[in-house]
């Protein structure tokens, strides 16, 4: 088993959607989270506050720079994730899809570099 990355990006700008979308959106990421656990596959999974409350730290010349707001600027942002462990990415695949669908939202699916073995 491998596991995988399901990044889901939200596009930037003011406001949530309307309630009533973002509760069928939560209600279907929840059953696809259950779908998950009971196959023994969901490993952690999480949302994030908006980008403008992103902090980046650095270190240039041995200083270390903290700033506020994203590291990149860009139409569309990091707003959450889960990690599932599956026999392949064609399986990885199938959940993002699933993600795809119920949030409407662009899903990017990595692999974990090797994890000795698996």
């Amino acid at each position: 088993m491998k596991q995988y990355l399901i990044s889901m990006y939200q596009p930037d700008g003011p406001g949530r959607p309307d309630p009533e979308f973002l509760g069928k959106v939560m209600r279907e990421i929840h059953q696809i989270r259950d779908e998950l656990q009971s196959q023994g596959s969901w490993v952690f999974a999480g949302g994030l506050h908006d980008v403008s409350s992103a902090t980046v730290v650095r270190v240039r010349n041995g200083e270390t720079l903290i700033t506020d707001g994203p590291f990149a600027e860009g139409k569309e942002h990091l707003g959450g994730f889960t990690i599932v462990r599956v026999a392949d990415l064609d399986a990885a695949l199938g959940w993002a899809k699933r993600y795809a669908q119920a949030t409407t939202l662009p899903i990017e699916v990595r692999p974990f570099m090797d994890e000795g073995g698996d």
